[in-house]
């Protein structure tokens, strides 16, 4: 045993082939030998071999062991490292280790952090069969929506860990999230599930120190040949589930990872960008970068009459992804939820983190074209039933498909500010919409003008309520499009 101030730790050789393995938590039964892999569990003053780990595969995310940080003004380190896949995808676990003998968890999926720390269940966890997506169940006298329902696999490990499924031994973990932001995870690897629960948190405001430094990413064999054309296709992100060649705009599915089996899907028709995948702009205080494009297409059900929208998916390194949508009645910027919103059984309102959203349109939504880098297995024709909901400037958006339900908030965004963003003034009439048009169109009128319009615009409504003999749910939308809802994006386990 050792000290180090008022850490103490504990010491003792690997005993597949000597080297030093250090257990810095008390929480920690088990870890991973940095020298031979060998899997290592303590029993007493000695360890015990168990097997030997997988090799990691390089996530090149910003974090790593030792880096340390706090979290509700409380100190952590990060002492070890899961690492899982399931269908959609693969996602990292750190362990962090809290004064005394708590541990929590950073979890980071698709460039977002959620950190957790353990929960005691007043009651027992259901079977996984029994949580079905989108149903609403109740823990600890909290509501909670399923978001999720996956069978997972630990793949690989490394550091000292409070538990250790058994390598790619699949089992359940069911997602349930709620309308405060928060995230409750059950692991169905042991007998009762572990239940851990947390929030969204970002690494700017963990105040971490110890992170990785930008020099250890490595590119090399992020290219391939494009299985259509043959053409060099270039990926950037590591999380990138689907990418489009440029030369012949195919979808290349890359869900199985390059070398793996490249599937590949044929596109036509090509939709042109207003903003150029690869442009780097500045929102809400931080940079972001286009990594990805698609443009979908919505019908009311029961309607005839499709609308269109465009979104551009924005990747930055410390806050993960966000959306920026551009739509017939404005621009809007969102990012995925942690927590689920509650909403009425009409599908009427949400409500989220205290605000109490509206909801304005119901519609069928379907991908029709996409270009670049997507951490989801993005398809043309994936279609999603969305809803639409705001509070003022305020945005929330529901998408669910056969699998997963999922949510994502924000808020308008003003065409002209989109525009200087990415240094696009000279194209700013390019970006206005039908949102700005009564504000421009009115500057440049007479207040005669202005007048005449208004009466005309009375006489008709007085006209239009007359015909229709009554209201209407107002749930069908003829313009604009999604506040930025997105297809199967995968959750923080």
């Amino acid at each position: 045993m050792s000290a180090s101030g008022s850490q103490r730790y504990y010491r003792a050789p690997c005993p597949g082939c000597g080297a030093p393995v250090e257990f810095r938590s008390a929480q920690s039964t088990h870890a991973v030998c940095p020298y031979c892999q060998s899997t290592v569990v303590r029993e007493g003053e000695t360890l015990a071999r168990t097997g030997k780990m997988a090799e990691l595969f390089d996530d090149f995310s910003p974090l790593q062991l030792l880096a340390a940080g706090r979290i509700d003004d409380q100190p952590f380190t990060l002492v070890g490292r899961l690492q899982y896949s399931y269908a959609g995808g693969r996602w990292t676990e750190w362990i962090a280790a809290l004064d005394g003998d708590r541990s929590g968890v950073l979890s980071e999926d698709n460039g977002a952090f959620v950190f957790a720390l353990p929960v005691d269940l007043q009651r027992a966890a259901p079977p996984p069969a029994e949580l079905r997506v989108g149903a609403t169940t109740a823990f600890n006298g909290q509501a909670y929506t399923v978001a999720s329902n996956e069978q997972v696999a630990l793949v690989s490990a490394q550091g000292e860990l409070p538990r250790l499924p058994e390598l790619g031994r699949p089992f359940a973990v069911v997602e349930l999230r709620n309308d405060q932001g928060q995230v409750l995870s059950l692991d169905y690897d042991t007998d009762p599930p572990g239940a851990c629960l947390g929030r969204s948190v970002r690494l700017e405001d963990l105040q971490l120190t110890g992170l990785r430094s930008e020099s250890a990413k490595d590119e090399k064999g992020r290219s391939f040949n494009c299985p259509n054309c043959g053409s060099p296709v270039t990926v950037n992100l590591v999380d990138s589930k689907s990418v489009t060649c440029r030369s012949c705009n195919e979808i290349i599915d890359l869900s199985q990872g390059i070398g793996g089996e490249v599937r590949h899907a044929a596109q036509h028709e090509p939709v042109q960008p207003l903003i150029a995948l690869g442009s780097i702009g500045q929102l809400q205080g931080a940079d972001w970068q286009v990594v990805g494009f698609q443009h979908r297409m919505g019908v009311a059900p029961g309607d005839d009459e499709h609308f269109g929208w465009s979104e551009y998916l924005l990747y930055n390194k410390k806050r993960g992804f966000s959306f920026l949508v551009d739509a017939e009645d404005g621009w809007s910027l969102v990012k995925p939820t942690t927590g689920a919103p509650t909403m009425a059984e009409s599908g009427a309102r949400a409500t989220y983190l205290g605000k109490v959203y509206q909801q304005q349109y119901a519609y069928n939504a379907e991908t029709g074209y996409v270009a670049g880098e997507f951490y989801w297995r993005v398809e043309r024709g994936q279609k999603t039933f969305n809803r639409d909901f705001a509070n003022g400037s305020a945005l929330l958006s529901m998408e669910r498909s056969a699998n997963e339900l999922t949510w994502s908030s924000g808020s308008r965004i003003d065409s002209a500010a989109v525009a200087a963003a990415f240094k696009l003034e000279r194209k700013k009439d390019m970006f206005k919409r039908s949102d700005v048009l009564p504000v421009s169109a009115a500057s440049s009128l007479g207040c005669g003008t202005i007048v005449l319009i208004v009466v005309v615009i009375i006489v008709l409504l007085i006209i239009l309520s007359t015909c229709s003999g009554g209201g209407g749910s107002g749930g069908s939308r003829s313009a604009g499009g999604s506040y930025g809802g997105y297809s199967s994006g995968g959750g923080h386990k």
